[in-house]
């Protein structure tokens, strides 16, 4: 039987000779190993948070510590270390108890032969154990996540059909309208009417869009200039209503690589920045400052305005899908939820800080991932 690493020894023991003995015996049987022993409850607990055994072997009996305090301890400490009891002749009662304490092998010192198999199989099945826990782990959170997809799916398809049909109605109804009608001003609000109608249909396909790609399509790695996306960003809402009444401030700081996905990191822009347009407050003059900084590990992206501002009761729900902070949000809902949904993906972590009628700060965090 073959055991593949050298492996961290932690000997429970109170003498040296028997610790010599169960050495020689291992070396014998080719097992490459470091032993460290101790004999008292606290070097004990000291030895399993700074030498961090591989395999624990214990005697049962010392002056001042035994092996069923050692095995209550682990347990008591979450600790799965292998432990084998090595000691004189014992009880089977005893063994058995051992055993259901955590043990996972016992192995008398008269039969020293014995405890390189002994150690194998204790580390297979430890090996097995932390496979089985990792595989369960993992299938709760696919679970948790499959129920999280079915939840937001149900949502997502009624939310959508609404905010699908809602204006393709409103336009129906405008158009039969204006068959009706023979004024050219009326004429003239229907047109407008009309367009913002479909200026709402066109805003939840994109978001409809983003959400899709996002969960469908791969991260891919690129060298990312944040300015340029900045740049790209307001070049896309210039036609925005209130663009041209912001004075937007952007600072960069970006004096070294910075990689990441540049379609997604321009999503989380152009929404935040779309939002800081929307909810822009027309009684002050407005200003967007935008703050980039770059560094080895991670790029901070600060957006700050001074619009409307969020309540504070409503932070927490921001992020939530389909929701409107707002009666002057025109979308399906999803862009703040997308937002979250993209820093995630990329393993960002994104904040937010407001007052109403005074400010608004996001700021996201982005790992770099250098090549």
């Amino acid at each position: 039987m073959k055991v593949m690493k050298e492996l961290k020894i932690l000997m429970l023991e109170d003498l040296e000779d028997d610790a010599g003995l169960i050495e020689r015996q291992l070396r014998v049987d080719g097992l490459k190993f470091t032993r460290k022993r101790v004999e008292t409850r606290e070097a004990f607990l000291d030895a399993l948070y700074s030498y961090v055994p591989d395999i624990i072997l214990s005697d049962h009996a010392l002056p001042q510590f035994n092996s069923i305090e050692a095995l209550k301890l682990l347990k008591h400490k979450q600790i799965n270390t292998p432990f084998i009891l090595v000691t004189g002749a014992v009880s089977e009662e005893f063994a058995v108890n051992c055993l259901k304490l955590g043990a996972n092998d016992y192995v008398l010192k008269t039969n020293l032969s014995r405890l390189y198999s002994a150690i194998a199989g204790a580390l297979k099945q430890y090996e097995m154990e932390n496979n089985r826990i990792n595989t369960e782990i993992k299938l709760r959170k696919q679970n948790e996540e499959l129920i999280k997809i079915n939840r937001e799916l149900d949502n997502f398809v009624y939310s959508v059909s609404h905010n699908l049909r809602a204006p393709l109605l409103s336009v129906l109804g405008l158009i039969q309208l204006a068959q009706r009608e023979d004024s050219q001003k009326l004429f003239h609000q229907y047109w407008e009417m009309m367009t913002r109608s479909i200026q709402k249909l066109d805003e939840t396909v994109k978001e409809i869009l983003e959400y899709s790609r996002n969960s469908r399509i791969a991260v891919n790695h690129t060298e990312v200039r944040l300015a340029d996306l900045i740049e790209s960003s307001l070049e896309n809402l210039k036609y925005l209503d209130g663009f041209d009444k912001i004075d937007f401030q952007v600072k960069a700081n970006q004096t070294i690589p910075f990689y990441s996905d540049p379609s997604r990191i321009l999503v989380i822009i152009t929404n935040l920045l779309s939002n800081a347009i929307k909810y822009r407050n027309p009684y002050t003059n407005s200003t967007v400052v935008i703050e980039i900084s770059v560094l080895p590990q991670e790029a901070l992206i600060v957006i700050r305005d001074n619009g409307i501002g969020i309540a504070q009761e409503l932070i927490p729900r921001i992020f939530n899908m389909f929701f409107r902070a707002t009666e002057r949000s025109e979308g399906a809902g999803l862009g703040l939820y997308i937002v979250k949904e993209v820093v995630d993906k990329l393993g960002g972590k994104i904040s937010v800080e407001s007052k109403v009628g005074e400010y608004t700060i996001f700021s996201v965090t982005i790992p770099n991932g250098q090549r």
